[in-house]
Parts: structure tokens; C-alpha cells; sequence
């Protein structure tokens, strides 16, 4: 009984224990207070002021208080309502926007908890506003417009540094501070920039320009590359079209040499065969004209015995009228005949013998042409020389109807005639013109001799008389045909 009793007390006794150590632990949790990094605990009382920062302490009721103060940082508007005047006496308003805290050194925080623990934030900012409206206008009424507008960080050097001694008396830091905003009522700075956005877009103009410059001579450039190109790619394939078309017309020429080779000797052997065919022809074709020759010889004949009777028949005639002249003109005719006959013999033995062959016939038929043509000519030379005043004066004679025809010729072409006399007592009508006619028939002895260059005297004085005897020349043999 008595074990049991004294382990009851032990398990109070220890009960009591743990409870006095929870409300120990419970009374110094709520005595312990810890400052985060953001803050500061102001701690006051019987142990005097200290800061706690970044740790813990505790505090004992009655004989100690505590204050937090921020550390953090604070940024606020900086804006005087007022205009600000800068050295040029322009009135400008800036907005600016400031960051500020509390240094983190123990006397700056003792600085700033004399100074601002027991007010509010707005009350605190309110204070700092006014401090950084101060400053600013006194840095702004040093400054220009254009150095406050183009330098603005100029502007917030000058800030921190001018703040600093009174920031620091009030244990702060200006951590940074910047222009928003800068603006005029009289618009000075809308004009000031007026000369640089001239300059710029002058700068901006003349770069355009010198690029559009740039970019045509660039341009230019290439196209005149592109075009050398060009013109040395076409070179190049005038070249190659040039040898290829140079390969095909060699190829071309040396095939048309080939087909003329061998035509030439398909021309050969088919000229061959054409000789040889033509060889016989003329061989048959001589023959023919041996035939013909002999028939046409005697026809000739025939026709030689039928002159011969005409020339007796006109020699009978003639000798009725005019014997000399009858008889001349049978001889005359008689050589004519004969030398026809020589002709016509010399070109029958001219046509046999080029028959023979192509080449001596021609020239055999053109010799015999001329000889007997030469013999003609010789022939009637000779008759001519027979030939006595009344023969020459009745070729004259005979002669004349033919000339007188061709001079009343144009008469024939004429439709009518109109005649009119003028009573002059000559000759007028149709009889003037056939006198006229008759007129130009008697010049025509004048004629000869103008023509001829020998008087009608000298002609008759060289030509035998009528009755002179004199013995007809021979008449040349017909010369025998060549072989």
C-alpha cells in the first residue's frame, strides 16, 4: 500500500514538473521576440535602447517595450504643384519618382526611430516629400532646360548627392531617384526639339539618298556583272553553237564528198554506156545519112536538069530580045547552079564524115561550108568579071523598081491625101509627088557612088563593051571530098 502511494507522488510530482516547464516555455515564447531582414526591433527599457536586427531577444514585461521599424524600401512620387524655374527663368514641372530607406547600421537606425517611429508611413513620406521637393528646386533653378531634358541622370546625381547630408541626419538613403516627366505650359520643349528633328530628318533624308545612291550603283553594278555574264555565257555558246555547226559541215562535206565520188563514177560508167550507145547511134545514123546523101544527091541532080532546062528555056527567051545579055545570064546562072551543087556535095560529104565522129564532124561540115562558100564567092567573081556594060546596066535597071517600092513605101501607110496649089503655075496634084518620086530615083546613081566612093564612069570604063569577045573563064572543077 505504502509503494503504491509513492508512486502516485512521484507521477504528480512529475506531472507538476512537466506542466511548470510548458507555461515556462509558453511565458518565454511569448517574452522572445525575433526581427526578420526586413525590419529592426527598437528595444527599450531598464537595459537602455538597442537594436535588434536580424536575430532575436526577449523582452521582459514592465521594464521593457519594443518598436518595429522597416527596413524596406519606400518609393514615392516627388511632384511639386508648383511650377519650378530653371536658370533660363523657363517654368517647367517635372514629376520625378524617389526610393528611399532606412540605412541598415545600427546609429542610422537609432536615427530614424528618434525621428519617425512613432509616425505613420504617409506622415514619414510626407516629411521626406517635402525635403526631396526642396532640393529639387534648387538643383532645377541651376540647370537649363535642355541639360534638364538630355541629362536626366545628371539631374538625379545631383539629387543624391545634395540629399545625402540630410538623409543621413535622418538616419535615410537615397537609394535612387529619376525623372518621370519634364513638361512646359509655354511649350519650349516641344520647339527645342524642333531643330534636332529637323537635323535628324535632314540626316535621315541625306542617309536615304546616299543609300538609294548606294543601292543603284550596287544595282548598276550587278546588272552590268549579270550582263557581262550574259554576254560571255552567249559568247560562249555562239562559240560552241559555231564548232558544233563547224563539225556538221565537215561531217556534211565529207558525206558530199563520198556520194559526189560515188556518183561521180555512177556518172562515169553511166557515160560510159551512154558513149558506147551513142557510138552505135551515130554508126546507124551515118548510115541513114550515107542513104539520105545519095537520095538528096539525086534530087539535086533533078533539080539541076530542071534548071538547066530553065536556063535554056530563059537563054531561047533572051536571045529574042537582048542575045549578049541572055547568054551572060545563062553563064552566070549555069555558075551559080554549079557552085550550089559544089555546096550542096560538100555538105552531104560534111554531114557523112561527122557522123564518124562528133567532134571532126562539126569541124569537117564548118570547113566544107566555108569552101564551099569561098568557091561561090569565086564563082560569081568570075561571072561578075564576064559581065559587059549592058549586063551591069540591066542589074542597075532591074534593080530600080525595088528601090523606087521602098521609097513610096511610107505613101502606103497614108489614108488621104489633101493637095493644095497656090497657083504659082508649077506643077501641083498627084503629079508633083510622083515627080517628086521620080526625083529621088535620079539621085540614086549619087547614092551608089556616095556609098561605093567610085563614080558611075570609072565603073562602066572598067567594064568590056557590048561586042567585045572575050572566051568565058573555066569553071572550076568541084574538089573532091575529103575522107
Amino acid at each position: 500500500m505504502a509503494s503504491v502511494g509513492l508512486s502516485n507522488g512521484v507521477l504528480v510530482i512529475a506531472s507538476l514538473m512537466v506542466v511548470a516547464t510548458l507555461m515556462l516555455l509558453t511565458v518565454f515564447a511569448r517574452l522572445y521576440r525575433k526581427a526578420g531582414p526586413h525590419e529592426a526591433l527598437v528595444v527599450y527599457g531598464f537595459r537602455g535602447t538597442r537594436i535588434v536586427k536580424g536575430r532575436g531577444t526577449v523582452i521582459f514585461p514592465m521594464i521593457e517595450n519594443w518598436h518595429e521599424l522597416s527596413l524596406e524600401l519606400m518609393s514615392f512620387d516627388v511632384a511639386p504643384q508648383q511650377d519650378l524655374y530653371t536658370r533660363q527663368g523657363v517654368a517647367v514641372t517635372v514629376e520625378a519618382v524617389a526610393q528611399i530607406k532606412v540605412k541598415s547600421d545600427p546609429e542610422s537606425i537609432l536615427t530614424a526611430a528618434e525621428q519617425f517611429l512613432t509616425k505613420s508611413d504617409e506622415e514619414r513620406e510626407g516629411l521626406i516629400r517635402l525635403v526631396m521637393e526642396g532640393h529639387l528646386r534648387g538643383i532645377i533653378g541651376q540647370l537649363t532646360v535642355e541639360e534638364i531634358v538630355k541629362q536626366p541622370e545628371m539631374v538625379g546625381d545631383r539629387m543624391r548627392a545634395t540629399c545625402a547630408d540630410d538623409m543621413n541626419k535622418m538616419g535615410l538613403e537615397v537609394i535612387s531617384f529619376t525623372i518621370k516627366e519634364v513638361r512646359d505650359k509655354n511649350e519650349y520643349i516641344t520647339n527645342m526639339g524642333r531643330p534636332d528633328i529637323a537635323r535628324i530628318k535632314r540626316d535621315a533624308d541625306v542617309a536615304a539618298a546616299e543609300a538609294e545612291r548606294d543601292t543603284a550603283i550596287k544595282r548598276a553594278e550587278a546588272q552590268r556583272a549579270a550582263a557581262v555574264a550574259k554576254a560571255q555565257a552567249d559568247q560562249e555558246r555562239v562559240m560552241a553553237e559555231t564548232l558544233s555547226q563547224a563539225k556538221q559541215a565537215e561531217a556534211q562535206r565529207d558525206l558530199d564528198i563520198k556520194k559526189a565520188s560515188y556518183l561521180e563514177t555512177v556518172k562515169k560508167q553511166q557515160a560510159q554506156a551512154d558513149k558506147a550507145y551513142e557510138i552505135q547511134t551515130n554508126v546507124m545514123q551515118q548510115q541513114v545519112i550515107a542513104e539520105q546523101v545519095k537520095v538528096e544527091q539525086v534530087q539535086k541532080e533533078q533539080q539541076i536538069k530542071v534548071q538547066d532546062a530553065e536556063i535554056q528555056r530563059r537563054e531561047r527567051e533572051l536571045i529574042a530580045t537582048v542575045l549578049k545579055q541572055a547568054e551572060i545570064e545563062r553563064k552566070r546562072i549555069e555558075t551559080l547552079a554549079e557552085a550550089e551543087k559544089q555546096r550542096l556535095i560538100a555538105e552531104a560529104e560534111g554531114h557523112a564524115d561527122a557522123t564518124r565522129t562528133q567532134g571532126q564532124a562539126e569541124a569537117e561540115i564548118i570547113f566544107k561550108k566555108g569552101e564551099a562558100e569561098a568557091k561561090a564567092m569565086n564563082v560569081k567573081a568570075e561571072a561578075y568579071q564576064e559581065w559587059n556594060q549592058a549586063a551591069v546596066v540591066d542589074r542597075l535597071i532591074s534593080g530600080l523598081p525595088d528601090v523606087v517600092r521602098a521609097l513610096a513605101a511610107p505613101l502606103a501607110n497614108v489614108d488621104r491625101i489633101t493637095i493644095v496649089s497656090t497657083g504659082d503655075g508649077e506643077a501641083a496634084g498627084m503629079n508633083k509627088i510622083t515627080g517628086d518620086l521620080t526625083k529621088m530615083a535620079a539621085q540614086i546613081p549619087a547614092l551608089f557612088e556616095t556609098l561605093s566612093g567610085m563614080q558611075m564612069s570609072e565603073l562602066f570604063a572598067k567594064i568590056r563593051t557590048i561586042g567585045e569577045k572575050n572566051a568565058p573563064p573555066a569553071t572550076p572543077s568541084p574538089a573532091a571530098p575529103q575522107s
